[in-house]
């Protein structure tokens, strides 16, 4: 064979170079998680910076700063971020589908910087308060369309793992916030917060340059009609020759899976909420509902408050406590990446919640136990929070976006992406609002402080009992096969339906032959070591539209 032959992988680099090429392609989409993450942990930081504190709150002299927030305010400059994120969320979709993902993120970027530059610049309440409206807006548009883009794009042997690469991003961001705000803490000047707000341009900059080189989804591209460029996008991310067999079995799916959704003509939020085969509407309350119980879970009580309650619990040093924390959240969703796609969906969140409602229980036992004298019990605290959070950050944290990414068919994923995130930010603008109230001991507060863990570990309970009834496995399955699985199984019979797929005892369609099928008819085989043969005077098939 001549090493212009269009099935000649050869040319293209080594099997370990092409991957790292597939895997950069699609993860660096995730980078946009960095923002949402950076901008949760700036303002835990900032709740507890002297000068903020002076500039937004008014002078109390029971604080340890001399100044604090009213809880109406605390819970005002908190939650405004995640009402800017829901409205975000629901026009991710409709822009996705008309722009397509990759310039709807570029968009995003520019409605966060907006929002940051205001935040840094603000003198006033209000005009800080309109920039975290607009820097949710933002993060609320990258948190549909970075899933969409990446569940669209990846190999979906390692879909988990570079999806999952979304949560971790948030993770590090919530890590680089904790490490510039214990810099900057003790600055007596405004610089204190400007430069943590600030930083965030550098953030918002790199995913725009970023995503300007990176190819569209070929998914989108299809759904256009533009099949050709499809092909084109696909052997990119892929990074083999167009002709290549397994880009056009692929391109097959794709096309196929398309087909057949618009015969069943689906195509508006109504149908979102469709009863059918497809099961389209468990579909959709299943990625609103995993949504929703991932923030029930917990963790923004963490994520907003983290550095308030350490302080509250007499913990000394509570920013290099959040550095830890960070650390710990960072390094766990790391591990995820490897674990979604090797353990599954349904274990780590099941098993996930398991261990989330155990450490809560015994973190708001042993807040209410011990004194804040307590050294020993102290420790104990920060460990158990420190569970809690690898917990989260390698089961729920982000399976959960996985989850959303997969499982609805390709006409309706923007929508119910954008519905399932819509959820995400509802509930967490919610218990970022309800936070202040529940666990601040002022007038008209419910002083719960340290008990509100009782209330997080009891919906851990939910969260596992959920995942039990309507969490479908889907780890290795294309997305056109995920399809399948709601058609033809139960989430709970759906490993075994599952590993029919993978046996190839199904398929999407009698007309759609997998790659493999393809392969073999062609006379392409592989050997033991996954190289490629190919019978001599093969014309290899190409898609023609």
């Amino acid at each position: 064979m001549t090493s212009d032959s269009p099935v000649n992988r050869k040319p293209v680099g080594s099997s370990a170079r092409r991957m790292a090429s597939r895997i950069a392609l699609t993860a660096f989409a995730a980078f946009g998680g960095v923002l949402f993450g950076y901008d949760t942990g700036t303002i835990q930081g900032l709740l507890e910076m002297r000068d903020w504190l002076r500039t937004f709150g008014e002078p109390d002299n029971k604080a340890s700063t001399g100044f604090s927030l009213p809880t109406s305010r605390e819970s005002l400059i908190v939650s405004i971020l995640s009402a800017g994120t829901f409205i975000g969320a629901l026009g991710g979709a409709p822009i996705a589908d008309i722009l397509g993902r990759r310039r709807s993120i570029v968009l995003s970027c520019l409605v966060f910087s907006l929002g940051v530059a205001l935040q840094t610049g603000a003198s006033d309440l209000a005009t800080f308060v309109c920039g975290r409206f607009f820097a949710g807006l933002g993060v609320g548009f990258i948190s549909t369309l970075v899933p969409i883009y990446q569940s669209e794009c990846a190999p979906k042997s390692i879909r988990g793992a570079l999806v999952s690469c979304y949560q971790w991003a948030i993770t590090v961001g919530q890590l680089l916030a904790a490490i510039v705000n214990n810099a900057t803490k003790d600055r007596q000047n405004h610089s204190s917060w400007q430069i943590s707000i600030a930083v965030q341009l550098l953030w918002a900059f790199i995913l725009f340059v970023g995503m300007l080189w990176l190819p569209e989804t070929p998914r989108w591209l299809v759904k256009e009609d533009r099949v050709e460029e499809a092909a084109q996008s696909l052997a990119r991310l892929r990074s083999l020759p167009k002709q290549d067999a397994l880009v056009q079995g692929e391109l097959d799916e794709i096309v196929c899976g398309l087909q057949k959704e618009r015969e069943a003509g689906i195509s508006s939020y109504l149908d979102c909420f469709r009863m059918g085969p497809n099961k389209i509407a468990f579909r959709t309350f299943t990625g609103i509902a995993v949504q929703a119980w991932q923030q029930l879970a917990g963790i923004n009580f963490i994520a907003y408050y983290g550095v308030t309650f350490y302080t509250s619990a007499g913990i000394n040093n509570p920013f290099l406590i959040g550095i830890a924390v960070a650390l710990v959240a960072s390094g766990m969703t790391f591990l995820s990446m490897w674990i979604t796609d090797t353990v599954g969906r349904r274990p780590l969140l099941f098993w996930g919640a398991i261990v989330m409602c155990i450490c809560e229980y015994l973190i708001a036992i042993l807040g209410v136990t011990i004194s804040t004298h307590n050294l020993a019990g102290q420790k104990a605290l920060v460990a158990l929070v420190a569970i809690y959070i690898a917990a989260f950050a390698s089961t729920w944290g982000p399976v959960a976006w996985v989850i959303t990414g997969e499982i609805f068919p390709l006409e309706l994923r923007a929508k119910g992406v954008s519905l399932s995130a819509a959820s995400n930010w509802l509930w967490n603008w919610a218990l970022a609002f309800a936070t202040p109230y529940l666990v601040n001991s002022g007038k008209g507060d419910a002083g719960l402080g340290v008990k509100v863990f009782f209330i997080w570990g009891s919906t851990c309970v939910g969260c596992a009992v959920f995942t039990y009834f309507c969490i479908p496995e889907t780890k290795g399955l294309s997305l056109e096969q995920v399809d399948l699985v709601y058609q033809n199984s139960t989430p709970v019979s759906s490993a075994k339906y599952r590993r029919k797929l993978m046996a190839g005892e199904a398929s999407v369609g009698a007309a759609t032959p997998s790659s493999d099928e393809i392969d073999s008819e062609l006379g392409v085989r592989k050997d033991e070591k996954g190289s490629i043969e190919v019978d001599a005077g093969v014309t290899r098939y190409v898609y023609e539209g």
